[in-house]
């Protein structure tokens, strides 16, 4: 498929070691020869050093390698080795000496300095070894740190950052010109790390170009600490011609031959990924793998083979295929296929809880990114609804795109809109919160987020007054519990950002634009924490009676990085999409929550349909019901190696293969009555939607759902019973009360002293509501 580079970029004539061998007599190499060589280990590093070169995909040209393995079987090995340096020596862009007081020197090479925009170019290293050590050969530029400096998500960690960072302090943030260079040392097997102590070594070092032109970069060597030679001879400045990509013009069509945007990640042969992302800024996301490109679009690309992984989210099928760049190369073509598209149904994707600003986000050059970039984001998963959310990091920055009304970037369907959650500032100590919707974006009493309250219920008061819809982020933190039963009755601790202070606020009403009482928390989030520690208190609180909705999130890039829509809801509306009519659809529980693999659609209990009537169905007396739903997912053909071996270390919390059955491509689909399954059925995973049946006996008042755990998860429909409400169990009860109290015993220190008596009321009204119940609650 690919056309191998000679090695380290070219400019080497195919007749140049028939030259050598030819005639002997040539002049000296611009790098001294070195005399006293041990020729056995030397031969045995040359060899590993052919190894890497052929692994790394720069392998020397036939010629080269023959006249090698020559020099090795020649009886004269002062005279091998005077070959094999006068072979190697051409390619070496620096030649660097170590005295016997590990004092490091470095010298310009005679390889030509030719780089090529966007690509990598691979040179040697001549190492002169008087002292003997092993310790790693380090070379650094000033050049190759990263472009970005990131807010906490993860440090930048180029090699020259993590140098930087070794010698006690941050990596200079280059200004962008500057930052135009890449490097990485060829230390992988069969190489090692380390140098391997012999007096005459060669190493390989990486360079990337993100320019085209003439660009001159300063290159430091060490091997610790201290070891650089006096006079500044330890570094060397180079300048390059970087010779221009090819600029590839993208065509990508979706599956109506529709130009469209996609995801694609693209690796060359050793598995390098372009472009650089230590070279990466807005709309390219340096903690990514992949780039988001639209039709008509280009990137630029060197000579040489490539693999293109490509999608549109988790309703398209993901693609590879092979890409050659030549001379001949101006354009490529993708078509994105799916399996299923809701939105053709009436659902439409959306995710509540995505960030411009903080995390994996960079603070430098900007305070985050733009609703431009995220937009891109949300076009290229096929997220039809984006929820930026503002929060403490880049606040005072990312408040001006605040409009109270989708942003202008938005390309119909995709519609996104900031609002805020409450994080880094006011009550988030006692759980984050989404305030979606808004009107006002910055709470009475100041301009920016010092001033907020710290007990979450004041929060709401405001937000709910204004007509938002509200819910709690990342929903699993602080309510960890040592088991997989679900639902169960340990007493989380209590001490995250979670849905913790929910348990409280839950039992609330509070006054809505007219008036009227209205419940504090509109939804619950799901799919980016563990699902047995999110399910177990939205089960809870749904067996006491509250009739909170479940909606879907990822909070990107902060518990996910991957992508914006890891979590989503799929919201079912009539005719146009709106962010607003989609928000009243997650607050009256109109949809389902995922990962978008698997898909519970039009989900009825009898005759109403979710989302409908209050979702609630009443019954003069105990029943059968009928359980209906239109289901789809998707599996692999086969099974994730990793996960058969239950390795979810990097898996996602909520994804579909942890769903599989054995070795099928078979997921369990359950009906799920007040937090326990109780029907069953397998559903082949092949992409195809079919309708699902379900006969339930329905003997007292109870919530009915339906799941694949963990890949969806509908919102519950509500049965009463003879008038009745829900009091499913006297044990989630007594659960919410103690609950309450464990979190007043975390809470109840981090709440300001203006509001502890507000705080106090709160949670005694909590306290009430749930004695009421459990003495209304009959038996499990």
């Amino acid at each position: 498929m690919q056309t191998r580079r000679n090695l380290f970029g070219g400019g080497w004539l195919g007749g140049f070691v028939l030259f050598i061998l030819a005639s002997r007599a040539l002049p000296a190499a611009d790098l001294p020869i070195e005399k006293d060589v041990e020729w056995q280990p030397f031969a045995a590093q040359v060899g590993r050093l052919i190894e890497a070169a052929d692994y790394l995909g720069s392998p020397f040209i036939a010629g080269e390698k023959e006249a090698i393995e020559a020099a090795m079987k020649d009886a004269d090995t002062k005279r091998a080795a005077e070959t094999v340096q006068t072979i190697l020596d051409r390619h070496c862009l620096f030649g660097v000496t170590i005295n016997p007081e590990m004092r490091v020197k470095v010298a310009a090479g005679p390889a030509k300095p030719e780089l090529v925009e966007q690509g990598w170019r691979q040179f040697l290293v001549k190492v002169v070894n008087d002292s003997g050590t092993t310790a790693e050969l380090r070379v650094i530029s000033p050049n190759a740190v990263s472009v970005y400096s990131e807010d906490g998500g993860g440090p930048r960690n180029s090699p020259s950052d993590q140098y930087y960072r070794k010698k006690g302090g941050e990596p200079p943030l280059a200004d962008n010109a500057q930052a135009w260079l890449d490097l990485l040392p060829g230390n992988q097997a069969p190489l090692s790390k380390t140098l391997s102590g012999l007096r005459l070594e060669y190493r390989i070092v990486q360079l990337y170009s993100r320019d085209a032109g003439r660009r001159e970069a300063k290159f430091s060597f060490d091997v610790g600490q201290g070891t650089q030679d006096v006079g500044f001879r330890s570094e060397l400045n180079t300048l390059f011609t970087c010779l221009p990509a090819r600029t590839i013009t993208l065509q990508v069509w979706d599956e109506n031959d529709r130009p469209t945007t996609a995801s694609f990640e693209i690796r060359d042969m050793q598995h390098r990924v372009y472009p650089s992302p230590a070279k990466r800024l807005a709309p390219d996301f340096p903690f990514q793998a992949q780039i988001y490109r639209g039709d008509g679009e280009t990137l630029k690309l060197p000579d040489g083979g490539y693999t293109v992984e490509f999608s549109r989210g988790p309703e398209s099928i993901t693609h590879l295929r092979a890409l050659v760049v030549t001379s001949n190369s101006t354009q490529a073509e993708f078509k994105v296929e799916r399996w299923i598209d809701p939105s053709r149904f009436g659902w439409w994707s959306g995710d509540h809880h995505i960030h411009a600003a903080g995390c994996a986000h960079y603070v430098k050059p900007t305070e985050g990114v733009l609703a431009s970039d995220m937009i891109r984001h949300c076009m290229g998963e096929d997220v039809k609804i984006g929820a930026n959310l503002t929060w403490g990091p880049c606040f005072d920055y990312q408040k001006q795109f605040f409009c109270g009304a989708v942003d202008k970037v938005s390309q119909y369907p995709y519609l996104l809109r900031y609002d805020i959650e409450v994080s880094g500032f006011g009550s988030h100590q006692s759980g984050h919160l989404v305030l979606l919707r808004l009107k006002e974006e910055i709470y009475p009493g100041g301009d920016s987020k010092d001033h907020w309250p710290t007990l979450g219920l004041n929060t709401l008061r405001w937000a709910k007054k204004q007509g938002s819809v509200c819910g709690p982020a990342h929903s699993g933190w602080g309510l960890e519990v040592p088991t997989s039963e679900l639902p169960n009755y340990i007493v989380p601790p209590y001490n995250g950002i979670g849905a913790n202070e929910y348990i409280v606020d839950v039992t609330h009403e509070l006054p809505g634009p007219d008036g009227k009482p209205l419940p504090a928390v509109d939804f619950f989030s799901l799919v980016d924490t563990p699902s047995v520690w999110e399910l177990n208190m939205w089960y809870q609180t749904l067996n006491v009676g509250y009739r909170t909705r479940a909606s879907g999130e990822t909070d990107f890039p902060c518990i996910y990085d991957d992508k914006v829509g890891l979590g989503r809801s799929y919201v079912k509306l009539d005719g146009k999409l709106d962010y607003d009519a989609w928000c009243e659809g997650i607050r009256q529980g109109r949809n389902y929550v995922g990962d978008g693999k698997s898909h519970l659609m039009d989900f009825k209990v009898n005759d109403i349909a979710v989302g409908e009537d209050g979702s609630e169905l009443k019954l003069s007396k105990p029943a059968s019901v009928t359980v209906t739903a239109r289901i789809a997912a998707r599996l692999n053909d086969q099974p994730n190696p990793a996960l058969q071996k239950r390795d979810y270390a990097k898996q996602p919390y909520w994804d579909i293969e942890r769903a599989r059955i054995g070795d099928t491509r078979e997921v369990p689909v359950e009906v799920i009555v007040n937090g326990y399954p109780v029907e069953k059925k397998s559903l082949l995973a092949d992409g195809k939607l079919r309708e699902v049946s379900f006969d339930v006996k329905i003997d007292r008042s109870s919530w009915v759902a339906l799941r694949i755990l963990p890949s969806s998860h509908t919102n519950p429909i509500f049965v009463l019973v003879d008038g009745k409400p829900i009091r499913a169990s006297k044990r989630s009860a007594e659960w919410c009360l103690k609950g309450v109290e464990q979190c007043w015993s975390q809470k109840e220190k981090l709440i300001k002293a203006s509001e502890l008596d507000d705080a106090r009321k709160a949670y005694d009204h909590a306290r009430t509501a749930y004695k009421r119940i459990l003495a209304e609650s009959e038996r499990d």
